[in-house]
This record gives structure tokens, sequence and C-alpha cells, in this order.
């Protein structure tokens, strides 16, 4: 899953936000599909510079995802870098594409339901939906370490007694 993280959960959201607002949408399209518009995000490297790269490699984004190395020097390999150096991972970038990861499809707003890969509304539903799972692992963890470091004080001061 991926790292929970401030500057993927905005990516995210912009992505579907720019996506809700008439972007470019077209799932055959390696600079224009679900990876491919956050790659505009997190890059900021057009369409057609993503589809360039992307062609650099071999297959869709789910087979790219699984053949990077990181040291090859392709340039789909600075883009998967970018994706990832975000916090995403090979097997969260294959999920986005097709919209498919469980954990992510539970945040949906109404609930759990399956979405297809090449419709922009569930694309955007999916972006939400992510963002939204990120966001609450972010927030989990303050919780945590706010009650952890409570812990601490409490028996520091228990202790000084």
């Amino acid at each position: 899953m991926a790292l929970a993280n401030p500057t993927l959960v905005q990516a995210l959201r912009e992505t579907a936000d720019r996506l809700r607002n008439g972007a470019p949408y077209t799932w055959g399209h390696h600079g224009q599909c679900n990876c491919g518009n956050l790659a505009q995000v997190v890059t900021d490297f057009s369409p057609a510079e993503i589809q360039q790269y992307a062609h650099t490699g071999t297959g869709e984004w789910t087979e790219l995802a699984q053949d990077y190395c990181g040291i090859s020097g392709a340039p789909v390999e600075l883009v998967l870098h970018k994706l990832m150096e975000a916090g995403l991972t090979p097997s969260d970038i294959h999920h986005l594409e097709y919209l498919n990861d469980k954990k992510v499809l539970q945040h949906l707003d109404g609930g759990f339901r399956w979405l297809r890969r090449n419709r922009r509304e569930d694309a955007i539903a999916y972006f939400d939906a992510f963002a939204n799972l990120l966001e609450n692992k972010i927030l989990d963890h303050a919780v945590a370490n706010e009650l952890a470091a409570m812990a601490v004080v409490e028996l520091q001061e228990t202790v000084a007694f």
C-alpha cells in the first residue's frame, strides 16, 4: 500500500479535480489514462511527453511498474520514479490503472462497489477515495503519536512522584 503522505494526498486530489474539470481522459493513452493523469500532476510532464516516455518501455502501466528498476535511465523510469517517490508502489500503480484496490474501494462515497477502469466518473471517485484512505492513515498515525506522547508524559509524572 502507498506511503501515506500529504504530497501524495494532494496529487490524488488535484488529479481528481483536473478530471472533474475536463482534463483529457482516454484510458488507452499512457498520458491521459488513470496513471497518466496522476503522472501529469506529479511530474509536470504533458500527456504527449508521458506517452512518449511510456513507449520507451513495454506494455501498459501495470507492466511498466512491474518491470521498474530505477537504474536503466529510460525516460519511462523517470516517470515511474516520480510516482514512487510520491509514495506509490508498483502494486498501487496496477490497482490505480484498473481501479480495483479493495482497500480504496471501501472508502468510496456510498460504500464499496466495483468501478470500471475506463470511465472518467469512476476514476474521479477512485482518486478521491484513495486520497481519503491515505488522509485517514495520516490522521490515525498522528493520533497514535499524540497518545503515545501523552502516555510517556503520564509515565514520567508517575515515576517522578
